[in-house]
């Protein structure tokens, strides 16, 4: 399993989520219906609108996600990988890729075959979280999924905004 690198701007990326006070809140029905949406919308069993913070990933929200848990491990997080990117970071085959293949969310409960998620940046524009899908089969995702997941995220950066 490949743990995620830190991005180059880790402190003030850190520092742009801690000043939207969005850690450990309660849920929230304006994200709870983006991922319920994302669910039906993509036909996926689990979205999730997740925050990376110093050593964890924290679900502000989840909608599909059979486990008692609303946090895991920076380290075995995809999202901690999709912070990374400026565009979607897609993982069509979870058991073939090599930097998954061995992951615990992969080869143990949700059984991740399939992982798709879409950077989400705070207002002043540091990637502090994702609006991300997994599932337990694999699939092609290109085109109009990724577009729709983009403009998903940008919907969630919204609502981000307006908290």
């Amino acid at each position: 399993m490949e743990a995620p690198i830190l991005p180059a701007n880790e402190p003030v990326r850190l520092a742009a989520l801690y000043r939207l006070h969005l850690l450990d809140t309660p849920p929230d029905d304006r994200f709870d219906r983006i991922t319920r949406l994302a669910c039906r919308i993509f036909d996926v069993s689990t979205s999730m609108v997740t925050l990376i913070d110093r050593d964890r990933q924290w679900f502000k929200s989840s909608y599909g996600l059979h486990m008692d848990v609303c946090e895991s491990g920076r380290d075995v997080s995809f999202c901690g990988h999709t912070i990374l990117q400026n565009g979607p970071f897609v993982i069509e085959h979870t058991m073939m890729d090599p930097r998954f293949f061995d992951n615990p969310f992969v080869n143990g409960p949700p059984h991740v075959r399939f992982y798709a998620g879409q950077p989400v940046k705070s207002p002043d524009g540091y990637n502090i979280g994702t609006l991300c899908l997994l599932d337990a089969t694999s699939r092609e995702f290109a085109g109009e999924d990724i577009e729709t997941l983009a403009d998903m995220a940008r919907w969630v950066e919204f609502e981000i905004a307006n908290s």
